[in-house]
C-alpha cells in the first residue's frame, strides 16, 4: 500500500506542477492582454476565452496522459486495457464499470481522481479569473 501512495504522490506532485505553470501563464497573458483596452467587448472576451479554455483541456488531458503512463509502468490495470481510457475514467471521477484496477495498485484509482478533482477546481477558479479580468476592462464598452 506504501507504494501506491508513494508513486500516486509523485505523479501528483508532476501534475500539479505541470497545472501550475500552465495556470500561471494563462494568468499572466490574461493580465497582460487584459490591460489593454479593446474597441469591441464582446469579440474580445470571445478571443480570450476560447484560447483560454482550450489550453485548460489540453492541459488535463496531458495529465491524464501522465497517469496513464504511470498505470501502464506499473500494470495497475489488467492485460489489453486502454491506460488512456482507464486514467480518464480515475481522473474526470466518471466511475468503473467496465475496467478494474488490480488489486495491488487499486489506490491509485481514488489518488487519481482527488488529483483531478482539485485541478478542475483550479481550472475553474482561473476560467472566472480570466474571464473577471476581461469583463473589467471591458466594462465601459457594454
Amino acid at each position: 500500500m506504501l507504494w501506491q501512495f508513494i508513486v500516486g504522490g509523485i505523479v501528483c506532485v508532476l501534475n500539479i506542477a505541470i497545472h501550475a505553470l500552465v495556470m500561471t501563464t494563462a494568468v499572466h497573458v490574461a493580465h497582460r492582454e487584459g490591460s489593454k483596452k479593446r474597441a469591441n467587448p464582446s469579440l474580445f472576451l470571445i478571443v480570450v476565452m476560447i484560447p483560454t479554455v482550450s489550453i485548460l483541456m489540453i492541459t488535463h488531458a496531458l495529465e491524464v496522459f501522465v497517469w496513464s503512463l504511470v498505470y501502464t509502468l506499473v500494470g495497475a490495470a489488467p492485460a489489453n486495457t486502454d491506460m488512456l481510457y482507464f486514467a480518464f475514467v480515475n481522473y474526470t471521477t466518471l466511475g468503473y464499470g467496465d475496467v478494474v484496477p488490480v488489486a495491488d495498485w487499486r489506490l491509485l484509482g481514488p489518488l487519481t481522481a482527488m488529483n483531478g478533482v482539485l485541478l478542475f477546481g483550479w481550472s475553474t477558479a482561473v476560467i472566472f479569473e480570466v474571464l473577471r479580468k476581461a469583463l473589467e476592462r471591458t466594462a465601459d464598452a457594454f
